[in-house]
């Protein structure tokens, strides 16, 4: 997530070295944790990382490519991507999704869904990292959602959690892609 080091020093982009260095003195004096009034540990940590970039001439001109960038993107109200899980985790927790739906339309077919508070106690996995994933897998139609949350495997998914067991998915995708 980018920081805007200006904000956390309260200075101005076009501000020179010497500005830069006093108003650092002056916020680390106050913040630094050893001041028994106002001193703040968190705060003093982040100040002293925005002077260690923005007081090094060649690290300054790298950031502030990344802040013109940053404040572009804002006026034009795009958000940066959250950092999201690597990839390989996010492929297994699919995985594993779609093998709990399928044993539970194996074993229960009267009653072949599970709702969310059950997936996420299966994957021992928060909801908000569930959602994409359950997303996918209904955009590939590999599962149903209902109004009330439930999710149920679908015949397409069926075949690809075997597929993926059998060490054919990358075939099954390539013959329905």
């Amino acid at each position: 997530m980018f920081v805007d080091y200006y904000e956390v020093l309260q200075i101005s982009p076009n501000a020179d070295v010497e500005t830069i260095r006093r108003v650092y003195r002056m916020q680390a004096q106050r913040f630094h944790p050893d001041n028994l009034d106002s001193g703040n540990a968190e705060a003093f940590r982040k100040i002293s990382a925005a002077y260690e970039v923005l007081n090094d001439p060649g690290r300054r001109e790298a950031y502030d490519r990344d802040h013109r960038e940053a404040r572009r993107r804002t006026a034009m109200g795009v958000d940066p991507l959250p950092a999201g899980p690597p990839v390989m985790d996010e492929m297994q927790r699919r995985e594993k999704i779609l093998s709990f739906l399928y044993s539970r339309r194996f074993s229960h077919p009267q009653q072949p869904s599970l709702n969310l508070r059950e997936l996420e106690a299966l994957l021992s996995t928060p909801r908000g990292d569930l959602e994409f994933s359950l997303w996918y897998l209904k955009e590939c139609g590999y599962l149903t959602r209902t109004d009330s949350a439930h999710h149920t495997i679908t015949l397409k998914g069926v075949q690809f959690a075997e597929a993926l067991k059998t060490g054919g998915a990358k075939w099954l995708d390539a013959a329905q892609g």
